[in-house]
């Protein structure tokens, strides 16, 4: 029961996936590093850098944000963070001069369960917005999916498989702000080193476009090197 449940949600993340990738021609690139790394025993410091491109080559800038927060660990399956993100925004004809700068205020509560050998995590996140000259509340939930695929658990030389789906809701205006699919297998090459290649489909409104992802996951424990 167990193996043919796991074959269907593998088989319908995917499916999700590259249908809705099928839907656009055009296509950008993610270059991206995320970072959760432990000062204390309940708290770590969240470090994130996202170089996201108009095309597929890193060539053309269509975005470069910046986020840090502090996280504080309630239990081993749930945290809480608070952090400050900085965003530039480029026109794909001239990369020269943002289009606009964003300052941006976040808190998130992320909780995880396991069913078997798949992970679930789910993600909340409340962000204040001053976009140039204009003040924004945008809300987001995601879920996320992760399974080991040559492994019974996630450890050093687990090949695995993550599938997303993520929805931005504003507070006011226009209610739906966009939607992300993405799908991507990883490596992990040690309990804090991991890096995934994917492909993430965004859709603002009627618009809809492909990214192309590469993600680097560094997780080093700074305790280690604490003389305390």
């Amino acid at each position: 029961m167990y193996q043919r449940m796991k074959s269907k949600l593998l088989l319908l993340g995917l499916f999700s996936t590259f249908s809705a990738f099928s839907q656009s021609d055009e296509m950008g690139n993610w270059v991206m590093y995320f970072g959760q790394n432990k000062i204390k025993d309940r708290w770590s410091i969240h470090t994130e850098v996202q170089y996201r491109n108009h095309t597929v080559a890193p060539v053309n800038i269509e975005q470069l944000l910046l986020r840090g927060g502090l996280n504080y660990h309630l239990a081993p399956h749930a945290l809480v963070t608070a952090g400050y993100g900085y965003v530039t925004s480029y026109d794909e004809a001239d990369s020269s001069t943002p289009l606009s700068k964003e300052h941006r205020v976040w808190q998130q509560f992320i909780l995880t369960n396991a069913v078997g050998r798949v992970k679930f995590e789910h993600r909340y996140r409340v962000e204040q917005r001053w976009v140039s000259d204009d003040y924004k509340n945008r809300l987001r939930y995601r879920l996320m999916l992760t399974v080991p695929l040559n492994r019974k658990i996630m450890e050093p030389g687990t090949i695995f498989l993550g599938v997303y789906d993520e929805i931005f809701v504003n507070t006011e205006q226009t209610f739906f702000d966009r939607n992300r699919l993405y799908g991507a297998l990883g490596y992990q090459f040690r309990p804090e080193l991991a890096v995934q290649v994917g492909m993430l489909y965004q859709r603002v409104n009627a618009y809809g476009k492909k990214y192309l992802q590469l993600a680097l996951i560094y997780n080093p424990d700074l305790r280690k090197n604490s003389k305390d």
